[in-house]
C-alpha cells in the first residue's frame, strides 16, 4: 500500500516549477513505472502512463494532476542581489522573508530580503510589495562573478512538507502534487479490476502559467473521459461563503458547471452517494474552472470531464495545508466511477 504522507513529502520537497519540472518529473516517471505498462515524456515535459485492458481499438480514461509548482524565476542581479518575477500565481505578500532554492548547479539557497519594521516609514508599512520590490540574498561575496546566476535561472520556496495536527499536512507544492498522489491512490484501489478501457496518467506540466503541458498531452492521447484532479479553496476565519463554503476534511469536492460533462458529474455524484464517500459539491458558473479541465474538456471533438477538488487552505503560499482524509476520498471516488465507465449508463 502506498505509503500517502512519505510519498507526498517526498514529491513536494523536490523542485520543480512550472517549466522547470525535470526534477519531480524524473521521480514521477519511475513512480509510474511500477503501475503501469508503458511511461514516456512528451515534448512538453508531461509524464504520460497507460495500463492497457487488453482489448483493441479500447476507449480511453484520463486521469491528471498537474506537477508544476508556483515559484520565481531571475531577471537580473543588482549590486550581488538577484531581482526576479514571477512563475505563476505566487502570493508576493508572504514572500518577504522566505527561504528559497534558487535551482544552479548545485542549487544555492538564499532568503528574500525585508526592511526591518524598526527602520520602515509608516506609510511604507501599509503599502502592498511588489514582486519588483522583491530581491533574494544569496549570501553574494564580493567581486563573484556576475554571471553566477544567470537571467532565467528559476526560483522555488525552500519549505519543508510537514505534518499538520493528527491528518493534515501543509508545505510548497501540495498543489497539485497531493491530486498525483490521489492518482497513484485510485490505481491502487482499483488493483486488477477488470476494465474494458485503458487507463492512461498524466502527470502534467505548466498548469500554473495557463495549463500549457495539459494541451498537447490530452491531444495526443485522444481520451474519451478524464477525471481532472486539483486543489480547491477551503474556508478559513477570514473567508466568506461567497468565495467558498468547501470544508478541510469535508471530503472531495465534485464541481458543476459548463467545464464539466454534467452526466459524468452526475454519475460520480451518485457514486458518492452509494458508496457513502464524503462529498462535497462545488458550483463553477463560468467555462474556465481554471484548472486542466478548461482545456482538456475541449480537446480534438471534446472529452466528458469530471472535475474533482481537494480542499486546501493558503493556496499558493509558502504552506498550503490539506487533509490526508481528503485524498482517500478523492481516490475513492475516481476508483468507484472508473467501475461504472463503459457500460450502458456511460
Amino acid at each position: 500500500m502506498i505509503n500517502v504522507p512519505e510519498l507526498l513529502t517526498e514529491l513536494c520537497d523536490l523542485p520543480g516549477p512550472a517549466g522547470f519540472e525535470e526534477p519531480v518529473a524524473e521521480r514521477v516517471s519511475e513512480i509510474l513505472a511500477s503501475c503501469m505498462d508503458n511511461v514516456w515524456t512528451d515534448v512538453l515535459g508531461n509524464v504520460i502512463g497507460v495500463r492497457r485492458c487488453g482489448k483493441e481499438g479500447a476507449r480511453k480514461l484520463l486521469l491528471d494532476a498537474h506537477i508544476d509548482e508556483i515559484g520565481l524565476i531571475v531577471t537580473g542581479l543588482e549590486e550581488g542581489f538577484l531581482r526576479v518575477a514571477k512563475l505563476g500565481g505566487a502570493d508576493v505578500r508572504n514572500l518577504p522573508s522566505s527561504g528559497v532554492m534558487v535551482l544552479t548547479e548545485p542549487p544555492r539557497y538564499g532568503v528574500i530580503g525585508v526592511m526591518p519594521p524598526h527602520v520602515l516609514k509608516k506609510e511604507d508599512s501599509e503599502k502592498a510589495i511588489k514582486v519588483e520590490d522583491i530581491f533574494i540574498d544569496i549570501g553574494m561575496a564580493k567581486g563573484e562573478p556576475e554571471d553566477t546566476v544567470p537571467p532565467g535561472t528559476p526560483v522555488v520556496l525552500a519549505q519543508k512538507t510537514r505534518r499538520l495536527g493528527e491528518r493534515g499536512m501543509y508545505g510548497k507544492a501540495l498543489d497539485d502534487r497531493a491530486g498525483f498522489i490521489t492518482i497513484l491512490r485510485a490505481i491502487e484501489l482499483l488493483g486488477s479490476t477488470k476494465l474494458d478501457f485503458d487507463i492512461y496518467v498524466m502527470a502534467s506540466t505548466q498548469e500554473e502559467v495557463g495549463t500549457r503541458g495539459a494541451a498537447p498531452g490530452v491531444y495526443s492521447i485522444a481520451p474519451d473521459w478524464s477525471f481532472v484532479v486539483d486543489v480547491t479553496h477551503a474556508k478559513t476565519p477570514d473567508s466568506t461563503p461567497s468565495e467558498t463554503s468547501e470544508e478541510l476534511g469535508g471530503g472531495v469536492v465534485i464541481s458543476r458547471g459548463p467545464n464539466m460533462n454534467s452526466k459524468l458529474t452526475e454519475m460520480a455524484i451518485r457514486t458518492a452517494k452509494e458508496k457513502e464517500i464524503k462529498h462535497q459539491v462545488n458550483v463553477e458558473p463560468g467555462g474556465d474552472s481554471g484548472t486542466n479541465a478548461r482545456v482538456i474538456q475541449v480537446s480534438r471533438e471534446g472529452v466528458a470531464t469530471a472535475l474533482f477538488g481537494i480542499p486546501m487552505k493558503y493556496m499558493h503560499s509558502t504552506c498550503e495545508a490539506i487533509s490526508l482524509d481528503d485524498l482517500e476520498c478523492v481516490a475513492q471516488l475516481m476508483c468507484e466511477t472508473a467501475k461504472k465507465l463503459g457500460g450502458d449508463e456511460s
